[in-house]
Formats: structure tokens, C-alpha cells, sequence
């Protein structure tokens, strides 16, 4: 299965600062590759057209999100 998700590079221009880009990584293409927040990922640059991205620890486990379900909460009360 090959899925496209055209997104546009962001740029941030801060006076004094040097200008920075973001990438952001679709919710769908996130969860196809289990790609967590706060995951580091390394790019690199495969041809002028072409950037590679791969984990830096691929043996690691993802880190798992600390929230807590609303029904616990609730109950904790």
C-alpha cells in the first residue's frame, strides 16, 4: 500500500534569529509507522528531491502517552 500526504514546508522568521523550517508528519502516516511524540527521528539527504527518515534508536520501544483515561479520574475524585 503506497499513501501520499502532500503537506507544505512552514517557515518561522524571528528577528535576530535565523530562520527555521517545520515538517509536520500527518496523523494517518504517524500511525502507520507507530511514530510517537517525542520519538527522535535523524533525516538524510538522499539526492537533491529525495530526504530519508529513520529513527535514531529503532530498537526502542515508542514512548507511551501519560494520559489518564477519564473514567479513572472520575472515580479518583
Amino acid at each position: 500500500m503506497q499513501a501520499q500526504y502532500p503537506i507544505k514546508v512552514q517557515a518561522i522568521r524571528s528577528k535576530g534569529r535565523t530562520d527555521r523550517y517545520y515538517v509536520f508528519v500527518p496523523l494517518p502516516l504517524a500511525a502507520a509507522i507507530g511514530l510517537a511524540a517525542g520519538e527522535e527521528v535523524q533525516w538524510s539527504l538522499t539526492d537533491k528531491n529525495t530526504l530519508f527518515v529513520k529513527r535514531v534508536n529503532s530498537s526502542a520501544t515508542p514512548p507511551r502517552s501519560k494520559k489518564a483515561k477519564k473514567g479513572k479520574q472520575a472515580r479518583r475524585k
